[in-house]
Formats: structure tokens, sequence, C-alpha cells
């Protein structure tokens, strides 16, 4: 059985990274549970809003029993803006992990692409320390010359930018940093906005490579209860008997071949 615990956790920091975009240190039990790829819910202290935020975990500190979260504000007195004033020391309602992480046994002795665009950049940090491959070639994008966590990754793998504005990097989008670089890999995980991740599964079809795709998608209750958060798949899904999977529950890893996009 999953560990997976509603609890009230304190935050150790809070940081802005770059315009919008906020780091949070919190100090909670799950550490100890997490893998890459995974996410935690987060509750607002607003009692007009009662469901929680789909935050995907960034870093994982199990030692010393710490999760790292970067989030990107969406808008004034949203979920996400409260959480952005809240400072260390404060306490802060949280459930997780939840979901199924990357399998990062299938990368072993391979050439890896690690991918990820926009606020899926930052899952792809903790899934760079932990893989075991041949050649770890992280591969990120971002809208400007904000390239949060930049050096983090530089210490994981080889780094390739790219960036829409042309700023840092290859200019346009993950794909044309892939080509531009002329990179090639056995193995693909990636984390992003739903039209980055359907041009790698076209790519990792065309080009015959396993290919794992975290998707991401508006979340109700987060653990599979509600049906809020499906995607279209090959396979029948037990829970509603239908061709669609749960991205919360059933993902949001899922072998690119296995869902449609």
């Amino acid at each position: 059985m999953a560990y997976r615990k509603k609890e009230t956790v304190k935050i150790l920091s809070q940081e802005c990274l770059a315009d919008g975009i906020f780091s949070m240190w919190i100090e909670t039990k799950a550490a100890a549970f997490s893998k890459p790829g995974q996410f935690i819910s987060m509750y607002t202290n607003d009692a007009g809003k009662l469901l929680p935020r789909p935050i995907s975990i960034c870093e994982i500190d199990s030692k010393n029993k710490k999760i790292r979260v970067v989030y990107r504000v969406t808008g004034q007195n949203t979920g996400t803006e409260q959480f952005s004033r809240m400072k260390a020391g404060d306490g802060l309602r949280i459930i997780g992990p939840l979901g199924n992480g990357f399998p990062l046994e299938r990368a072993e002795g391979k050439r890896a692409f690690l991918i990820g665009g926009g606020i899926g950049v930052p899952p792809i940090l903790e899934l760079s320390k932990q893989v075991r491959c041949a050649d770890r070639q992280i591969v990120v994008g971002y809208r400007d010359s904000h390239t949060f966590l930049r050096e983090e990754f530089e210490k994981n793998g080889s780094l390739y930018i790219s960036t829409e504005d042309g700023s840092v990097g290859t200019k346009g989008n993950v794909m044309d940093a892939i080509r531009g670089n002329a990179l090639t890999a056995d193995i693909i995980y990636a984390c992003g906005p739903t039209p980055m991740l359907r041009a790698i599964k076209h790519f990792a079809e065309e080009n015959c490579i396993e290919c794992y795709l975290s998707l991401e998608e508006r979340m109700a209750c987060g653990i599979g209860a509600c049906l809020g958060c499906v995607c279209q798949s090959k396979e029948k899904d037990s829970h509603s008997n239908v061709n669609n999977k749960r991205i919360c529950k059933d993902g949001p890893v899922f072998l690119s071949t296995e869902v449609e996009i």
C-alpha cells in the first residue's frame, strides 16, 4: 500500500526564483516515500477554496524529511498566489505523495533525454539526480532568459536550453534544441504542456524510442475519485470501464504508447 497521508507541515523557506516562479521547502514525512515524477496536493487557508492545488515535487531530501516544490503563480487571489505570500515557519496542509513517478530502472545503461518545459521543468531536477543512465541529457524549455534551476541542472548532466525568444540557448522549443544539437537517445522522460508532450510522443514513435510522459491536467480531488482529470487510453480503466485513465491516480506518468494526447 502506497504511503498517502494528509498532514500539516512546516514551511522551511520560500523564495522567488523568477517573475511569478516560487520555490518552497517544506518539512514532511512524505519525503521518505516520494519518487521523481510524483506530486503533492497543497491546501490554502482560504475557506472559500476547498480543493487542493496539485504541485509537482522538485527535490526530495528523505534523510532530512524535506521536499521542495517550485510553482508558478497563476493569477491574483488564486491558491498559488496565496502560497506565494507564506513564509518560513508557517503551517501548510498537504496530502501526498500522489500519483506514479518515472520508472527509473528503465534507463539503466541507456542514453536518456530528460525533458521539461514551462512549469514541467521542476520535476525534471529530482529525476536528473536519481536516474542512473549511461548519458544524462537534460533538455529544458523556457519563455525567456529567466532560466530558473539552471545551476542545479548543470550539476546533474549535460544541459541543453531552449527559449521562445532566443535569449538563451536554442531559439524555439525543446524539440528545436534536440534537433539543433543533433542529440539522440534510447529513452525519453518528459514533463510539460500538452503541445510539447504531443510533439515528443510523435518524435519518439517516429524514431522507435521508449518514452514516458508526465501529463499536465487540472485536478480536483487528486486521488482518482472524481474522474475530473482523465485522458484517453488504449486500455479500459478498471474503475470507469471506459478507455480513459485518471491522470492523478494512474499517472501522471504514462508510457507514451498507452495514451492519446
